[in-house]
């Protein structure tokens, strides 16, 4: 009995727990690994059908404003022939699922190339689709100082 008990407990941390963050972690990887090799398709897959980019921006007159960015303009932007790499370095700080829905928020420094360029986090909604998840969402800050 006592054996059953590690055994469900061990299965319920590594079937339920890590595996689904592992999977949220690949996918948002993933996502990367398109984009520094300029490859539409890998972004692609990554993504919801209906996805959305959003970023926040500090206007001059000190305001605050989202602006939304279709996604195919973004993937034609990331993958149009350019001599240097795109290269986001993102880290995992936290992550959290509950059923088919997570979320990741993930601080960053992009650079192109070895310049760096800005830095922000970058804030994930993925949905499980068909067993796989999929980026629904993102929203980010950009700036250039002030980085972790």
């Amino acid at each position: 009995m006592k054996y059953l008990l590690v055994l469900l407990t061990f299965c319920s941390i590594s079937c339920f727990g890590q595996g689904d963050e592992a999977g949220v972690k690949s996918t948002i990887n993933l996502f990367f690994e398109g984009m520094r090799k300029a490859d539409s398709s890998v972004i692609k897959a990554t993504l919801a059908p209906a996805a959305i980019l959003q970023t926040i921006v500090h206007k001059k007159e000190d305001s605050t404003a989202v602006e939304t960015e279709e996604f195919q303009k973004f993937i034609e932007a990331v993958t149009k022939p350019h001599p240097e790499v795109y290269d986001e370095r993102i880290t995992f700080d936290v992550i959290k699922i509950d059923a088919e829905l997570a979320m990741a928020w993930t601080p960053y420094k992009f650079y192109v190339g070895s310049t760096f360029s800005h830095c922000g986090v970058d804030c994930f909604q993925l949905v499980k689709l068909q067993g796989a998840w999929k980026i629904q969402y993102i929203i980010d800050t950009q700036r250039k100082e002030a980085c972790p």
